[in-house]
């Protein structure tokens, strides 16, 4: 699943007319990237969900087939936040264990890496496998802490911590994780995550390539210099 309901008020006034998955970085959209690498990694079945101008999204990818997958659309009135939009596409994902990335996001992963935590969330372990990368500078204090695989201390202040990571926004998560949580209603993905590390059930990893969280016009546009002095 891709996310892609999000408004980007940080964007403005790039979004005002552009849904945000749909600005382009190295001449191409950044959802297209996602689409590319999770179609190279064996994913040929995409659930995206929209809101915010979610027309124009379907209208630029259509069905997927000109990318090599299907693409299922799951449509939001409005936004309704991490957890809810997933547990509102959930009719449309078949498998019990699936991957998650935001939209939003560039980042050079390869999603094949995946295999090993989709089957430990399928064999019951876990409910959560999360990506987690460096801290960017827009977010020095970091997400959660990474302890050999496991995903520990979500809950805890964000104080400086030697091991503390972002969430790079790249996840895959079972199903049962949002066994509580109604389709169609506004919910964060946060308090589920922090519930499952207390449990003992999320794993994670640190991925160190190339990650930028793209939610300014000025990290657009840098990233969009980047990606074309690579391919020059």
């Amino acid at each position: 699943m891709i996310l892609a309901a999000g408004r980007g008020e940080r964007m403005r006034p790039l979004t005002d007319h552009t849904p945000k998955p749909l600005l382009a970085v190295g001449g191409k959209p950044l959802i297209v990237w996602h689409i590319e690498r999770l179609r190279d990694a064996g994913y040929t079945h995409i659930v995206i969900n929209h809101a915010h101008l979610g027309q124009q999204i379907e209208a630029a990818l259509g069905t997927g087939a000109a990318l090599g997958v299907t693409i299922d659309y799951s449509r939001e009135a409005s936004a309704l936040e991490t957890a809810g939009g997933i547990a509102t596409a959930l009719p449309l994902i078949p498998s019990e264990v699936f991957p998650v990335v935001n939209g939003d996001i560039y980042c050079e992963f390869d999603f094949a890496r995946l295999a090993g935590a989709r089957a430990r969330l399928a064999a019951g372990h876990d409910h959560a496998h999360l990506v987690l990368v460096g801290n960017p500078p827009h977010h020095p204090q970091g997400d959660f802490v990474l302890e050999r695989d496991r995903v520990t201390n979500g809950d805890m202040p964000l104080t400086p911590h030697p091991a503390r990571l972002t969430f790079s926004g790249i996840g895959v998560y079972h199903r049962d994780l949002f066994a509580a949580t109604p389709a169609g209603e506004k919910a964060p993905l946060a308090p589920l995550l922090r519930l499952a590390i207390d449990a003992g059930r999320v794993s994670g990893e640190h991925f160190a390539g190339r990650w930028v969280d793209v939610g300014t016009p000025e990290r657009l546009h840098t990233l969009d210099e980047e990606l074309k002095r690579h391919a020059a």
